[in-house]
């Protein structure tokens, strides 16, 4: 058998399928090579080594200077650099403060140094919060969960019940027969047996906004009843535009709350009165962003920044280790685009493609247990694109200051980047332009369907500017990079919305003018096979060096970045 994780590492779904023997223990070979020698990333063309030793960095932008930062930045020692938990991610951030004093940068975080804490928590039910109704209390955990959130108040009330009809129904309730009730709503049979929606789904209609809570009514157990919810602080009104909070109920304790069977009831059936209390439990975790400033040549416009940013974090590991190479190949047949794609039962075809592959792979090296998601692409290509341009912009800097952005809780709704878009430790209005790079270490032919040598992926250059669109189209004339650039996720309505999806956005919704780097996403996004052995450090560097390159023209213009697209509503929901 072989187990695999479906979407957040952290968040475990597990789903297996008989393959190969699994390893009685992880591996302890170095990895093998396609070619040439380990000391030649030029010669990674099926995979590179499982480890690799550290060499020295040079102001000059090179594959295996990225491959040095990589192999410590995606390390199984950072065990998946997740924010909500004291593992990796203050790890990861640690090495990119010893770089950028390594290379003498400029702090701009909190306090004079190179940490801005973003105020992260999670939150979870208090195990003392209690439904009471007829006397008798439904069990937390077994009959009821809370849906926990950032920064909500306790509610300790006697609240009356009222039926609003099923999740996804038209039929509602009127806001005055929902204000102050436990509105009860039937989830749709796909949540109730465990499918896609299982918290809850779709957003509070208008109507319920006054509600005292919603409870979501699931199938025979709870779904995602333990699942902790991360956020940042929120303030009064957050709270009251996030709406009422949920509660995930048993079929069986919402036929106690209402008094009938909820899938027979009527809209506006009104149930019993219960004694509502429940009650939350925060953690505040060190979650920081990393903020450097690289100065500027030019007194006159020294108050205006180029900004540039990646994220520093992943998704975690999990406690149910799997073997990766029966996963890498099940991936690359089944799910092409990792995480993005659902799981499927393969085809007697397709079993025979993953065996292939699997065997293909167990030729290389001996099998191996792994449960770490090493976020090598997603985004430690990104962190370290940006470590390599901080230290080559600080020995060839430009008229403007840069101020250098490594994102933390991207992973968790952007919120790294929210937090210093709202929370700026500089003047917001005086950021030129952003430049955004997520997953910027894959984009072989093998990797996705148009990729190569000169694939590069680029979303929003002209959302706001067509100037800095023309300028990115500009430098790769000019400067010989010979870059294909795919403007494919970038149409208005894409279904992938990649627009709205990395930290580009926090700026964007200010009116700054942005540009989105990637090479896309592949089999092992969000998988624990994404490492640095599967990357492609000679196409990363090239990609590297044209970041560096864009940056360094918008830096020395005699003019911002003409912005002469509508800047948008930064307090509405973003839509490609």
């Amino acid at each position: 058998m072989f187990c695999f994780v479906d979407s957040r590492a952290v968040r475990t779904t597990l789903v297996c399928f008989a393959v190969a023997p699994l390893a009685a223990s992880c591996a302890t070979s170095s990895g093998s090579l396609s070619g040439r020698g380990a000391e030649d990333p030029a010669a990674f063309v099926t995979e590179g080594p499982l480890k690799f030793a550290p060499r020295p960095t040079s102001p000059a932008i090179t594959a295996v200077d990225l491959m040095t930062r990589l192999y410590i930045f995606a390390d199984d020692s950072m065990m998946g650099r997740d924010d909500g938990g004291p593992f990796g991610a203050t790890k990861a951030t640690n090495y990119i403060q010893r770089e950028l004093r390594r290379l003498g940068l400029t702090p701009a975080g909190d306090n004079g140094g190179f940490f801005q804490d973003i105020g992260y928590r999670t939150a979870v039910a208090d195990a003392r919060s209690t439904i009471t109704v007829d006397g008798q209390s439904l069990i937390l955990g077994r009959d009821f969960a809370p849906v926990p959130r950032v920064g909500a108040h306790a509610v300790r009330e006697q609240l009356s019940v009222i039926y609003g009809g099923p999740l996804d129904s038209i039929a509602r309730l009127t806001a005055a027969q929902a204000s102050g009730k436990l509105v009860m709503l039937l989830a749709p049979r796909a949540a109730q047996t465990g499918g896609r929606g299982g918290r809850g789904g779709a957003a509070t209609p208008a109507a319920l906004a006054s509600a005292a809570a919603i409870v979501v009514v699931q199938g025979d157990s709870l779904i995602g009843a333990s699942t902790p919810a991360r956020g940042l602080a929120s303030d009064d009104a957050a709270r009251i535009a996030a709406g009422p909070l949920r509660i995930n109920v048993t079929r069986a304790a919402a036929q106690r709350l209402l008094g009938a069977d909820p899938a027979v009831a009527s809209v506006g059936t009104e149930g019993k009165t219960a004694r509502v209390d429940l009650l939350f439990a925060e953690t505040r975790w060190p979650v920081r962003n990393v903020v450097a400033i690289v100065p500027g040549t030019d007194r006159a416009l020294r108050n205006e920044y180029v900004a540039i940013g990646a994220h520093t974090d992943h998704i975690g590991f999990n406690t149910h280790p799997v073997d990766h190479d029966s996963l890498r190949a099940y991936n690359r047949v089944m799910r092409p685009r990792g995480a993005n794609d659902p799981v499927g039962q393969p085809t007697a075809e397709q079993w025979s493609a993953i065996k292939q592959i699997r065997d293909s792979l167990s030729k290389l090296h001996p099998s191996r247990l792994d449960s770490i998601a090493n976020g090598a692409d997603d985004d430690g290509s990104g962190s370290v694109v940006l470590l390599e341009i901080a230290e080559a912009l600080a020995r060839t800097p430009a008229k403007r200051p840069f101020v250098l952005v490594w994102h933390a809780a991207e992973e968790d709704g952007l919120l790294g980047s929210r937090y210093f878009s709202e929370h700026p430790t500089v003047p917001r209005d005086s950021i030129v332009a952003q430049l955004n790079m997520d997953m910027l270490g894959r984009g072989r032919a093998s990797d996705h369907a148009g990729g190569g040598p000169e694939y590069l992926r680029l979303i929003g250059s002209r959302r706001l500017s067509t100037e800095l669109g023309d300028i990115v189209e500009r430098v790769n004339t000019q400067n010989n990079y010979g870059f294909v650039f795919d403007y494919t996720f970038d149409v208005p309505g894409h279904p992938q919305n990649s627009y709205c999806r990395s930290d580009h956005y926090n700026y964007a919704r200010f009116g700054i003018p942005i540009v989105y780097f990637s090479t896309g996403v592949q089999a092992d996004y969000h998988m624990v096979t994404d490492e640095p052995q599967y990357i492609d450090y000679v196409h990363m560097a090239r990609n590297a060096s044209f970041i560096r390159d864009v940056a360094l023209v918008v830096a020395n213009l005699d003019h911002r970045p003409v912005v002469d697209k509508p800047k948008p509503d930064p307090n509405v929901p973003c839509r490609q």
